[in-house]
């Protein structure tokens, strides 16, 4: 019930932020998905670790992968909210994708047979 509330909180921060809403929930909403997005796509990516060290990692990924959005933005005269969300909305995707698609190569998780 807690993971959903924080991905309902998540989602509400990156649509006020991609909306440009003037709520005055868009900030910690928007800082929450910032944090939770990249979090969980490293968590999936690194499956063989204890719980503890395993949310400590990926916490200090999701701060990586937002520092480096950041500054990459800031280094080319482009920073925006809306393209700093849509950035690390990709970012998490894609590594998320490749988590999967790994697993299903290695066969972590084989394909259903066919008839």
């Amino acid at each position: 019930m807690l993971a959903g509330a924080a991905t309902g909180v998540g989602a509400a921060g990156a649509l006020l932020a991609l909306t440009d809403s003037a709520s005055p929930l868009r900030a910690p909403c928007t800082l929450s998905f910032l944090l939770m997005a990249p979090t969980v796509a490293i968590a999936a990516a690194l499956r063989g670790l204890d719980p503890f060290a395993r949310t400590l990692c990926a916490l200090a990924g999701s701060v990586v992968v937002n520092m480096l959005v950041a500054q990459g933005m800031l280094a080319v005269h482009r920073w925006s909210i809306r393209g700093g969300v849509a950035t690390v909305t990709v970012l998490s995707l894609l590594l998320l994708l490749l988590t999967l698609a790994r697993e299903r190569i290695s066969g972590k998780y084989p394909q259903k047979p066919t008839t």
